[in-house]
């Protein structure tokens, strides 16, 4: 299919005809926990680059795939080169995507200013826990993708179980357990799925919430702590004792006593996920 010769031309041909300049607008309660997002969002260009291997399963996943979108685009990690359109909230976000990188859109998922079956595929990338209507979120990228649903996430009866938020963060444990969507809600709404474990290197280099579980003195950097959800919107207050605790047993070296397992391990599951739905 044609999109035009210029990224814009070919964002514009996936646009609807009505209002696709204009911002989609949130609620005004809705729009602060947006002001929320984009605080967090400050330092993801810093603290967040995509780690090859992860982006690797992510393209394997759309293998045969030639144009896409990608919902929830954030600074524009893990963006395939197929991508044509990149819908993102948050204009902080935007602002720190790269030159060269599709043409982005304001916008949110539950109200996609994109044409149905545009694309080939739509993509999204550690993005549902920040959506307000999952539903309708899951029917959008439905409507306009012709061929594929991608989606990576992470299961939260899993990831409760790594250590930061087992024996030092059960705040944060909380916060990361009301962010999650449950699997079993994500593959019915999707229909025929396709689940694959996403492992964590020892040495990622995107810095999400189980980046550092073999390099634990990363947890006590504020800067890390910026470009996480499960610090950044878990009060300040609520993390102090445990992280203060974690300080001791890495100067004591208690936590490489307990963890020695872990020490030599190249990789670990924390329950990180590709879904990937076939669009009939």
């Amino acid at each position: 299919m044609d999109y035009g010769r210029s990224p814009v031309a070919r964002r514009n041909r996936l646009l609807p005809d009505r209002g696709h300049h204009a911002v989609t607008r949130r609620p005004r309660s809705e729009r602060v926990d947006q002001a929320h997002y984009d605080r967090t969002g400050q330092t993801y260009a810093q603290t967040r680059q995509p780690d090859p291997r992860i982006a690797a399963a992510i393209n394997q996943a759309l293998s045969g795939i030639d144009t896409v979108a990608n919902i929830g685009a954030g600074t524009g990690s893990y963006e395939p080169a197929g991508t044509v359109i990149a819908i993102e909230p948050s204009r902080v976000m935007i602002a720190q995507r790269p030159a060269g990188a599709a043409p982005a859109v304001q916008a949110i998922a539950e109200q996609l200013p994109i044409r149905s079956s545009a694309v080939d595929a739509a993509l999204g990338v550690l993005t549902v826990h920040h959506w307000s209507d999952l539903n309708q979120g899951i029917a959008e990228m439905l409507r306009i993708a012709r061929r594929r649903v991608v989606l990576l996430t992470w299961d939260h009866t899993i990831f409760r179980r790594f250590w930061l938020l087992r024996d030092y963060l059960p705040a944060a444990a909380r916060t990361d357990a009301d962010l999650a969507v449950r699997m079993s809600q994500l593959t019915s709404l999707l229909g025929d799925v396709t689940t694959i474990p996403v492992l964590v290197p020892h040495d990622c280099t995107d810095g999400f919430g189980g980046a550092y579980w073999r390099r634990p003195h990363a947890y006590l950097d504020p800067t890390v702590q910026a470009g996480m959800s499960l610090f950044a919107m878990t009060p300040k207050p609520a993390l102090q004792q445990g992280l203060a605790r974690l300080s001791a047993d890495l100067e004591s070296g208690r936590w490489d006593r307990d963890h020695k397992n872990l020490l030599g391990a190249q990789q670990l599951d924390l329950g990180y996920r590709l879904l990937i739905a076939q669009v009939h």
